[in-house]
């Protein structure tokens, strides 16, 4: 499907014509790609000096830049000035979906609080009409909302709001919470709009999947389902000064003035975890002291660093946070419906979603898919000359197979970052050569050699197949395939583009039978207790609002009663 807009402008009496087209995927594209997630949402609070010296625009622009891997299709920024909200969405990228005029043109228009959302659409078709945040007036001025995850019991919610009369124009859940959560609570209002509660009404409706950001004309609120399902996070933003030195923002510093109410201590934390974070305890309120620029909701915190930004905590599973130019704090939690029941955090968040450098359950990402390749290597060793990768999120998980094997860890192809899309070449020939335009042997690091190949996952097994020819092709003596996670064998339902049972290879194979189709001389699966192992190996048992983790893709234990 392809979408095309037509523009123009008029500049003394000279028309400019603009054409753009936005190549959506075909179904012969998506069944060569890999999991999906379906959002990033994004919010920016300026405290005063904030608004004195950050454009808030172009700082919301920046970071959704670092949440394109979270949502490829479309995304969008409302903005506010206190009273009005002011938005720009579009289609495709963030590049794509944002020109210079449309970032001056919202900073010419509001400077005070922000909200930002890259998606990928798992309910909703791919149009600009579902792009979010989503904005509507209420009786208590304008509302948006953005939102990452997938309601599981959106068919009975829908009912249930259409009966009270409200009409719905789209099929994205989205939509449905922003009505929602319009509607007066079922105590009322009587001292005026108490959003916190009209919030905590919508959590009791739907338990999960969901964090989100959601805006009024002067406020920010950060929302967790209480199952935890969905990671959100909240930062700080620093003066640039401050990052004007070599150390890593996530490292230790020498505490000033300005950090009044964001403990950045290590109280709270496990000794086993990485040196090279500094873990925040859970503080439940903060104030803009010092040089405070504001604060920061993010889904990842890999934003943070790249628009001048400290992490301060995580969001807890059922929290709702409240943040205004003055500071935040915690509005309370709202339980699980099953008290007994722990978080779940989706797993896959470490396994793929999730950027390397983010920090989850206060440990970075990176270190956890490593820890992956060094217990599949216990679990499933083999002898090989090197350990490579197929670029680039499993690199991790084969740098620490290698590690603990002690076996060198060497790039064997390498993947172009401009190769284009295989689904609109001319030809059929042409189509089947795609995997060899985006990958390129390093044929002599291999020839003649044992290589073993770390992926993160399989999940038809379209691209790791012409990688395994193309070695072999290229004089690889043995290709070992080694998966630092285990057999994808069950849907998703709260917000993972994971395809149907019979599209999952892993439901058709075992492991010795995949390895021959794909024609590796083997191939192992990390198993599940070892993937588990992995992840809690650096999370500290005092970890705030409990560990636990969503692996329903791979054992078929969803974590709520789903609808269907």
């Amino acid at each position: 499907g392809n979408a095309l807009t037509l523009g123009s402008t008029n500049t003394d009496d000279v028309f400019v014509y603009t054409c753009q087209v936005h190549l959506l995927p075909t179904d012969q594209e998506m069944s060569e790609c890999n999991l999906r997630h379906e959002c990033g949402v994004l919010a920016v609070v300026l405290s005063e000096n904030g608004r004195r010296s950050t454009d808030l625009a172009s700082t919301i622009h920046t970071g959704l830049l670092a949440l394109q891997h979270r949502g490829q299709e479309s995304a969008g920024v409302a903005i506010s000035d206190g009273t009005t909200i002011y938005s720009h969405k579009g289609m495709g990228l963030v590049t794509s979906a944002f020109q210079k005029r449309d970032l001056l043109e919202l900073s010419e228009k509001a400077s005070l609080l922000g909200i930002g959302h890259t998606r990928y659409s798992t309910m909703g078709t791919s149009e600009l009409r579902n792009t979010q945040p989503l904005v509507v007036d209420t009786v208590h001025g304008s509302l948006g909302v953005a939102h990452n995850g997938e309601l599981v019991n959106a068919k009975s919610l829908r009912q249930q709001v259409m009966k009270n009369g409200v009409g719905l124009s789209t099929q994205t859940d989205s939509e449905l919470i922003t009505q929602c959560l319009s509607m007066c609570p079922p105590d009322g209002e009587p001292n005026g709009a108490d959003w916190p509660a009209r919030i905590k009404g919508f959590m009791k409706m739907s338990e999960t999947a969901y964090s989100m950001v959601i805006m009024t004309g002067t406020t920010v609120y950060a929302v967790r389902d209480p199952v935890g399902n969905r990671p959100l996070c909240l930062g700080k933003l620093q003066p640039t000064s401050k990052f004007d030195c070599p150390e890593s923002p996530f490292g230790k510093r020498r505490r000033t003035s300005s950090d009044a109410g964001c403990d950045d201590t290590d109280s709270g934390c496990s000794s086993n975890v990485s040196p090279s974070i500094s873990v925040p305890s859970p503080a439940r309120s903060g104030k803009p002291e010092g040089q405070c620029f504001g604060w920061v909701v993010s889904s990842e915190s890999c934003v943070f660093h790249g628009i001048g930004a400290d992490l301060v905590r995580e969001v807890l599973p059922g929290e709702i946070v409240e943040v205004t130019q003055n500071g935040f704090k915690s509005c309370g939690t709202v339980s699980r419906q099953m008290a007994d029941r722990s978080p779940s955090l989706c797993i896959f968040e470490y396994v793929y979603f999730a950027r390397a450098d983010s920090v989850l359950e206060g440990q970075m990402v990176y270190n956890v898919r490593r820890q992956c390749g060094k217990q599949l290597a216990l679990e499933a060793p083999v002898e090989a000359e090197l350990v490579s990768t197929v670029p680039e999120s499993a690199t991790p998980a084969a740098m620490g197979y290698a590690e603990q094997l002690g076996i060198p860890y060497v790039e064997v192809i390498l993947k172009s970052r401009y190769s284009g899309r295989t689904f609109i070449q001319p030809d059929d020939r042409a189509r089947r050569l795609g995997v060899l335009r985006k990958f390129s042997p390093l044929t002599e690091n291999f020839h003649d050699k044992r290589v073993v190949l770390v992926d993160d996952s399989i999940v038809r097994g379209n691209t790791i197949k012409p990688i395994i020819s193309l070695l072999k092709s290229k004089g690889a003596k043995e290709v070992h395939v080694r998966l630092a996670s285990p057999p994808l064998k069950h849907p998703c339902y709260m917000g993972i583009n994971i395809p149907t049972r019979e599209e999952l290879i892993a439901n058709h194979m075992e492991a010795s039978e995949l390895g021959h189709h794909l024609g590796a001389d083997s191939l192992v699966y990390l198993s599940h207790d070892g993937l588990i192992s992995a992840v809690h190996k650096r999370i500290s048992k005092d970890q705030p609002g409990g560990v636990g983790h969503c692996s329903a893709c791979l054992t078929g234990k969803y974590p709520v009663d789903l609808e269907w």
